[in-house]
């Protein structure tokens, strides 16, 4: 008997374990080593314009945070920025690198239940070792049937990784409309929004509350019931 969703995909970043909240801290120490340049909006803003521009360059990562925040720095100071300040943006950026894994809530016990019902696969972007560090290092690993670390996510991506059992009986979970729902929707899989508290504003996208086949669910407490839902 076949299920109604036999792949489960899951996301990582701030979908399994907490990742934005490092950059929002490291924004803050940025901003602190060009107070005498800039004003923390004009900083900030200047800085997503890098990494927007940089995207096609670094791709997604901390990696590519670091390289743009210096180009920032660089561009504000008139190209006046000392290097001790560049020496402190590199520091934070390896903060980062070197952070542990918090688990979000729910995480843990909801991936283990479903590997044992389901295929699940981990389909995120970012940084190639940055990414196996974070999933060796959070304990779920053993859990994923495959997994997937990708430069960006498309619906070629979702139609690739769910082959195995068509993407109509496929579901992906995340918490970036642009990269982890509406992509996967177009693929014909299910795509299901789980908030995070803070989301870069370049995974922003508008919610397709009218598709069929997206939901929203608080938490990913909340899936298993979801799931029993959509199945029964």
């Amino acid at each position: 008997m076949h299920r109604k969703i036999e792949t489960i995909g899951f996301d990582a970043d701030d979908t399994l374990w907490q990742n934005e909240t490092f950059f929002h801290l490291t924004h803050d120490r940025f901003a602190e080593l060009l107070a005498d340049y800039t004003e923390r909006d004009h900083l900030l803003e200047r800085l997503l314009e890098a990494e927007r521009r940089n995207l096609g360059h670094y791709g997604f990562g901390i990696k590519g945070f670091m390289l743009s925040m210096i180009e920032t720095a660089i561009e504000v100071t008139e190209q006046k920025v000392p290097a001790r300040v560049i020496s402190d943006i590199l520091d934070a950026g390896h903060e980062m690198l070197r952070h542990p894994v918090h688990l979000l809530p729910h995480a843990q016990e909801t991936v283990e239940a479903l590997a044992g019902t389901h295929r699940i696969v981990l389909i995120t972007k970012g940084d190639l070792l940055d990414q196996e560090r974070k999933l060796a290092a959070s304990g779920l690993g053993e859990f994923f049937d495959g997994v997937e670390i990708v430069s960006h996510k498309t619906p070629e991506i979702y139609a690739r990784a769910f082959a195995d059992s068509g993407a109509a009986r496929a579901m992906m979970i995340g918490n970036s409309m642009k990269s982890d729902v509406v992509p996967a929707l177009e693929a014909g899989a299910w795509g299901i929004y789980v908030p995070h508290g803070l989301t870069w504003a370049l995974e922003h996208a508008e919610t397709p509350e009218d598709h069929p086949r997206f939901r929203e669910i608080a938490d990913l407490g909340a899936l298993p019931a979801l799931l029993d839902e959509i199945e029964g």
